[in-house]
């Protein structure tokens, strides 16, 4: 009996040694996992399919060491994670890399903490030319890997700072090694179902006399205010669209005070709209007009539609589909042309025909052309940009925004259209000038142009009920009458994935040399300490029977 209880009593020993151990086992190896370096908010590569074709960033989970360039020819990088920051961005290999579809366990790109903060900055053209390759790179290309952004911190670069120290010493991290290592903890991106559209739209109607004030003619001023970039979560399009949006909303508070009073209501109803899918072949836009019945189509004059006049300095371009012979357009232009002199900038005429045959839709005056109603894009850009670019990307902050340049645009366009509802074309007449009621408000675009630079704004991820929705409905009933939405569905060719922002967290790793040394201390540690225990209390005896062989069980039987 006592033998029995004495080897039970070893058993016991021995399960709470084995026990001890597996602990420190699991403590050891969670090392790593125990005290993060840094944590960092992180944006991740837009993730869409166009026509069934993937695009973008095809996964969203992380879980290996950092590493940075320069990387040996032929180095498996298929558990790393590429941290290189944007200024210093090899486009070139990073092209090559993905062309050739090289294994990457993550890529991370950082971007400065200033994004073009200065204008004049020296080199900011440069980095302005390396975003926008970047970001058509990206936006085009199927990457199996995740792809993040991050801005440039004291915290980063101390990090980037120690990886390269490492990878110089010719010890790059590993599992072996320690290092670095970057988690994020991101459940598998999912399709948006059924992204939403919204359009909004206010009127200002014309003077009404004996007449229905609907067979008014009417003027549409228009502008596209969602954005599409590389990056989602940062896609806020301060020029593209944003100053488009902000110039309309400053034309709608000029007129809803001169329409204020029947004595100046002009004689043409003003109709506004913010168009949601300027992006995608400006697809809210369609669908917008193809809910006015063919009497309102019919009484629409021509329509103004703004896109990226933020940044210009002494040209615009009006962009047209019709010929410029046409009566409609040439007046629009001669009458855009007359106040532009007065300004001291000039407006240039760029034709472009609609192929019918074409889905592709470069401007969003198209959509109205291939509906027959007259139409032109003011913009600073002289050509159109390709399908999903220059809509808003990493480089389009407020600080790439000239408010001078937007104040400018209305005035333009205010003029134009003043004097054209008024019947004083080819008259130096100053409608809107300066100190008068009816000037440009400075203050009201400077703060519309920042709220819109906070605001990222790519439509799948903007719900019916977005507070940016229901701010921009608010301000237009402001200074308009009947403003109301318009939801609808994204053309089915576009599919977008959420998980469009995360969390980076950022470990330093002892190497596992390191971790079999701990463990091989704390247990010989353990051990000592148990066999002091046991003798102290036992004797040296109980100490031994714990590591004897138990007696056969016949010998126990017997």
């Amino acid at each position: 009996m006592a033998g029995r209880r004495r080897g039970r009593g070893g058993g016991d020993v021995m399960e709470s040694i084995c026990s001890v151990l597996a602990l420190v086992l699991i403590l050891v190896a969670c090392v790593e996992l125990c005290g993060a370096a840094t944590v960092v908010d992180v944006y991740r590569l837009i993730q869409y399919d166009l026509a069934g074709d993937p695009f973008g960033s095809r996964a969203a989970g992380l879980s290996h060491h950092a590493g940075a360039p320069p990387f040996a020819p032929g180095v498996d990088l298929s558990r790393t994670v590429a941290m290189i920051p944007v200024r210093e961005l090899n486009l070139t290999f990073l092209q090559d890399y993905i062309a050739s579809k090289n294994p990457l366990g993550g890529l991370l790109l950082l971007l400065p903490h200033k994004l073009g903060e200065s204008r004049n900055e020296a080199g900011d053209g440069m980095l302005r030319s390396t975003l926008v390759d970047l970001e058509r790179l990206l936006i085009h290309s199927n990457v199996p890997y995740p792809v993040y952004f991050a801005f440039e911190d004291e915290k980063i670069d101390t990090v980037l700072a120690d990886v390269r120290r490492s990878d110089a010493t010719g010890q790059p991290a590993s599992a072996t090694t320690g290092g670095y290592k970057m988690v994020v903890s991101s459940p598998e991106p999912k399709k948006i179902q059924s992204a939403t559209i919204t359009n909004i739209q206010g009127w200002l109607p014309g003077l009404k006399r004996d007449e229905d004030v609907n067979q008014l003619p009417t003027i549409a001023i228009v502008a596209s205010y969602d954005t599409f970039g590389a990056a989602p979560a940062l896609s806020v399009g301060s020029d593209s669209n944003g100053s488009g949006v902000v110039a309309l909303l400053e034309v709608a508070r000029l007129f809803s005070r001169l329409y204020s009073s029947p004595r100046t209501r002009g004689r043409y109803n003003l109709l506004f709209g913010l168009t949601s899918g300027g992006p995608y072949n400006y697809n809210g836009t369609l669908k917008w007009l193809r809910s006015f019945d063919q009497r309102l189509r019919e009484s629409i004059d021509y329509a103004i539609c703004l896109n990226s006049i933020g940044s210009w300095n002494d040209e615009l371009w009006m962009h047209v589909s019709k010929p410029p012979e046409n009566s409609y357009i040439k007046q629009v232009f001669e009458s855009l042309s007359d106040v532009a002199v007065e300004l001291g900038v000039k407006v240039g005429i760029k034709h472009k025909k609609i192929n019918i045959s074409n889905p592709r839709v470069a401007w969003e005056h198209e959509q109205f052309s291939r509906l027959r109603v007259t139409a032109v894009t003011l913009s600073e850009l002289p050509q159109a940009p390709e399908l999903l670019e220059s809509t808003g990307g990493l480089y389009d902050t407020r600080n790439a925004v000239d408010e001078t340049a937007i104040q400018k645009g209305v005035k333009l366009v205010a003029e134009s259209l003043a004097r054209h509802i008024y019947g004083r074309q080819g008259k130096n007449v100053q409608i809107f000038s300066d100190n008068s009621s009816l000037a440009v408000s400075p203050s009201y675009i400077n703060a519309w142009v920042d709220l819109l630079s906070r605001t990222p704004r790519v439509a799948p991820f903007l719900s019916k009920t977005d507070p940016l929705v229901t701010a921009l409905k608010k301000e237009l009933s402001e200074h308009t009458v009947e403003v109301n939405l318009q939801h609808d569905v994204l053309d089915g060719m576009f599919t977008f994935y959420d998980s469009s922002k995360a969390s980076l967290s950022i470990y330093q790793v002892a190497s596992v040399a390191f971790d079999l040394l701990l463990l091989l201390a704390v247990g010989s540690y353990l051990i000592l300490l148990f066999s002091f225990l046991v003798i102290a209390t036992r004797g040296l005896d109980d100490l031994l029977n714990i590591f004897r062989r138990p007696p056969p069980r016949k010998m126990k039987t017997a």
